[in-house]
């Protein structure tokens, strides 16, 4: 039976992120559309940076973000509020997705950008900035998932990772001097 305490920003986000990549797929051409490429500032598709955080490049994919996104996002809302998460997953992945289009935009433009692991990243680094202890792990893990996926030929926008972790770093920064 689901309870009210099931019903976290965090699961919502999950249950839409599943719902639109439901869409992403079963539209033609979704992916395109809807994750973030040239299309962003050449065709008008303004929405791409915040869509594309919904959008993913298949099952495997959305199943690890979403893991991961459950279990980060609901620790940072729990301990730090549902706005409080909210704002950074949401502005973090939007600022994410523009800093990553710089490097689809000036080196290459034949990336279709998808996935929530920049957003995801923004929320470890956040984490990370706070918890000394879990730092060094996390950082660990952001150049495992974003190494190894290129040692093997995986098509993974790493830079996107790197970003995420700097700006949740920097996110936790303005935190800290403003509360």
């Amino acid at each position: 039976m689901l309870t009210t305490k099931d019903f976290t920003i965090t699961n919502i986000i999950i249950v839409i992120t599943i719902i639109m990549f439901l869409i992403q797929t079963n539209i033609q051409y979704g992916s395109l559309y809807l994750g973030l490429n040239l299309y962003f500032t050449q065709g008008g598709f303004y929405w791409q940076p915040l869509t594309s955080m919904f959008s993913h490049g298949g099952f495997g994919h959305i199943a690890m973000n979403m893991f991961v996104l459950y279990q980060f996002g609901n620790l940072i809302e729990k301990y730090r509020g549902k706005k409080e998460f909210l704002l950074i997953y949401l502005v973090g992945g939007v600022l994410t997705s523009l800093l990553s289009y710089l490097y689809i935009y000036y080196l290459d433009n034949q990336v279709n950008l998808v996935g929530a692991s920049g957003a995801i990243c923004v929320l470890m680094g956040y984490i990370a900035y706070f918890d000394k202890y879990q730092r060094k792990g996390i950082i660990t893990w952001i150049l495992i998932i974003s190494v190894a996926p290129i040692l093997i030929g995986l098509p993974i926008a790493w830079y996107s990772h790197f970003i995420g972790l700097a700006l949740g770093f920097l996110f936790g920064v303005f935190r800290k001097i403003t509360f």
